[in-house]
């Protein structure tokens, strides 16, 4: 009887994983599908290169809006990226140029790890997402992350969220279950949400992209 107990232990416990993994592996790899990140490098932690970063990002967004105003999906979106590939890299040199500075910059469209990130009220959490990259200089500084499909890269300061109009096309793009995930504050969405942020963190589930 002991040993029928345990089996049927084991063999629950086991379940329970599979189902867990099943849930998060289905659920993240629909979040990772459906966002395409940026992702900028200070060359160092200095002040002068800390804000030199955020001179490059408000330009990378800037032409990214420009260049992709009319994009309606994520392939349509890394495809414009990726023929326009050599502009971002100029812009980001040009700033560094612009502002007495005499490193360069590397750009690249790849599928990287990204730690939990918060936009407003909403978070994503850590995984590996496909992004672009831009690396300053010896790239040893803070990082700057932002989305930039759907467009999630202005929030409101003055209330801390996002417009409506970024959730919207967020809402869009993902189900229900998964906007919610992301979006609510209740101790069954945490769960999940941290459910998803440690089948991730221990089994690093993940795609590659190539640049």
């Amino acid at each position: 009887m002991k040993r029928q107990t345990i089996i049927l232990i084991f063999l629950f416990t086991i379940y329970i994983f599979v189902s867990c993994f099943i849930y998060v592996k289905t659920t993240f790899t629909n979040i990772e599908n459906s966002v395409f990140r940026l992702h900028i490098i200070a060359n160092s932690d200095s002040i002068e290169d800390q804000n030199l970063k955020y001179k490059v990002r408000d330009n990378i967004i800037s032409y990214m809006d420009t260049l992709c105003r009319n994009s309606h999906s994520k392939d349509e979106t890394i495809s414009i990226v990726r023929a326009h590939i050599n502009d971002f890299q100029q812009i980001a040199n040009n700033t560094i140029t612009e502002n007495g500075y005499n490193y360069s910059s590397e750009a690249q469209v790849g599928n990287f790890e990204f730690p939990t990130k918060l936009y407003g009220d909403i978070s994503l959490p850590s995984g590996y997402y496909d992004a672009l990259e831009i690396k300053l200089g010896n790239s040893s500084g803070q990082n700057w992350w932002c989305v930039l499909y759907p467009s999630l890269c202005f929030v409101d300061v003055s209330s801390g969220a996002l417009p409506d109009s970024s959730k919207e096309e967020l809402q869009n793009v993902l189900s229900e279950e998964q906007y919610s995930l992301i979006s609510e504050n209740t101790p069954t969405y945490n769960f999940k949400f941290k459910l998803v942020e440690l089948f991730n963190t221990n089994f690093k589930i993940s795609k590659s992209t190539e640049s």
